[in-house]
C-alpha cells in the first residue's frame, strides 16, 4: 500500500531540517570545541628544569599526557615514531620546543604558544620542526580536505554496486577493483602532482585504496543485508560521522570526547591517520589504523558475499524460489489443465 502524497510531503518537510541539524551538529560542534584532551607530549632534560616544565603541562588537568625522556635524542625518536606530537627539552639557555607539523600543524602551534606563555621572562624559546609538513601543503589543508572525496568515492562505489544489481563475488571484485583504481588516481594527484604527501608512492596508493575499499564494502554490505535503509546507515557512518569525527584537519586528541576515539574506529579517521603515518613517519604507529581498515573491509565484503549467496539459494529451488517456479508452470499450462473453478 503506497504512502499518500500528503504524508510523503510532510515527511520530506520534517526530514530535511532534521538532516541539516544533524549535519551542523556533527561538523560544527567538534570544530567549536577544539582543545587538547590527553594530548601526548614529551618533556626531556635534567631536573629540576624538566620537572618544572612537566608541572606546567600538568596544571591543565586532562589536557596533556606527559611522557618523560632522558634527552633530546629520545624525544626526537618518540616524535618520529608518533608516540608524542611534540616535546620540550629543558636546556641551560631555555626551553627547546620540538614539533611535528606533519602530524598536526594545529598541535605544533598550540605547543609553541603553551611553552612560550609559561617560559620565564627574558628566556628564549627555540623551536625545531622535527618532522615538517611538505612544502606543497605547509598547513596540512590539502591532506585534511582529501578525506571527504575518498569517503564520497567509497560511498559512490558501494551505492553503484547495489544499484547495478551486482551480487556476491562479482560485487566484491568490483568494489576491490574500483578502490584500487581510486587509490592509484588519488596518489597520482596528491603525491606526483600536488606534492602534499611525500612517502613511498605505492604504499600511499595502497592506503588510499584500502580506505576507499573499507568505506565502499561497508556501504555495500549494509545495503545488501538491510536494503535501502542500509544505504542511509552507511551514509550516516561514513560521510556524516566518519568525516566530521576523523580529526584529519586538526588531531583526534583535540576533539571532544568520545568523538576523537569514535572517529578513529571509522574508516575516514583511520584512513587519515594511516596516511599520515606512511606519508611522513615511515609507517610509525600504522598498526592500529591499518587493522581498523582491514576489519571494515573484511566485514563489508563478507556481508556482500553472504547476501549474494542467500539470494542465489533463494532463487534456485529453495522456498523463496518456489513461488516464481509455480507461477511459470501455471502460465505455461494449457487452459484445459487448470483446476475447476479457476478463472
Amino acid at each position: 500500500m503506497s504512502t499518500p502524497p500528503n504524508r510523503r510531503a510532510v515527511a520530506v518537510v520534517l526530514l530535511i531540517p532534521l538532516v541539516v541539524t544533524l549535519a551542523l551538529w556533527a561538523f560544527a560542534w567538534p570544530a567549536a570545541r577544539i582543545a587538547p584532551r590527553d594530548l601526548p607530549v614529551g618533556v626531556a632534560g635534567a631536573a629540576p628544569a624538566a620537572d618544572q616544565l612537566q608541572q606546567g603541562f600538568e596544571q591543565r588537568e586532562g589536557a596533556f599526557e606527559v611522557h618523560r625522556f632522558d634527552d633530546e635524542a629520545a624525544a626526537r625518536a618518540a616524535i618520529e615514531d608518533r608516540v608524542v606530537y611534540g616535546a620540550v627539552v629543558a636546556g641551560p639557555e631555555g626551553p627547546h620546543v620540538l614539533t611535528a607539523t606533519a602530524a598536526s600543524p594545529v598541535v605544533a602551534q598550540l605547543l609553541r604558544e603553551a611553552v612560550t606563555a609559561t617560559a620565564p621572562e627574558g628566556a628564549q624559546v627555540q623551536v625545531t620542526d622535527v618532522v615538517a609538513a611538505p612544502v606543497g601543503d605547509p598547513r596540512g589543508s590539502a591532506l585534511g580536505a582529501s578525506m571527504l572525496p575518498l569517503a564520497l568515492a567509497g560511498m559512490g562505489a558501494g551505492a553503484a554496486v547495489t544499484m547495478l544489481g551486482l551480487r556476491g563475488a562479482r560485487a566484491a571484485l568490483t568494489l576491490t577493483g574500483a578502490a584500487a583504481l581510486v587509490g592509484l588516481a588519488a596518489t597520482a594527484v596528491a603525491h606526483s602532482w600536488l606534492g602534499v604527501i611525500t612517502g613511498d608512492w605505492w604504499t600511499e596508493a595502497g592506503v588510499l585504496g584500502l580506505t576507499v575499499l573499507a568505506i565502499g564494502s561497508a556501504v555495500a554490505g549494509l545495503t545488501a543485508l538491510f536494503g535501502p535503509r542500509g544505504l542511509g546507515v552507511g551514509a550516516l557512518l561514513m560521510i556524516l560521522l566518519g568525516n566530521s569525527f576523523s580529526g584529519v584537519t586538526s588531531a583526534p586528541h583535540l576533539l571532544p570526547e568520545p568523538v576523537g576515539a569514535i572517529g578513529q574506529w571509522l574508516p575516514p579517521g583511520a584512513g587519515g591517520s594511516l596516511l599520515r603515518s606512511v606519508a611522513f613517519f615511515d609507517g610509525g604507529a600504522a598498526g592500529g589504523p591499518a587493522l581498523t581498515l582491514a576489519l571494515w573491509s573484511a566485514l563489508g565484503l563478507a556481508a556482500v558475499l553472504v547476501a549474494g549467496r542467500r539470494r542465489m539459494s533463494g532463487t534456485s529451488g529453495g522456498p523463496a524460489g518456489a513461488a516464481p517456479v509455480a507461477r511459470e508452470k501455471a502460465m505455461a499450462a494449457p487452459a484445459g489443465d487448470q483446476a475447476p473453478g479457476s478463472p
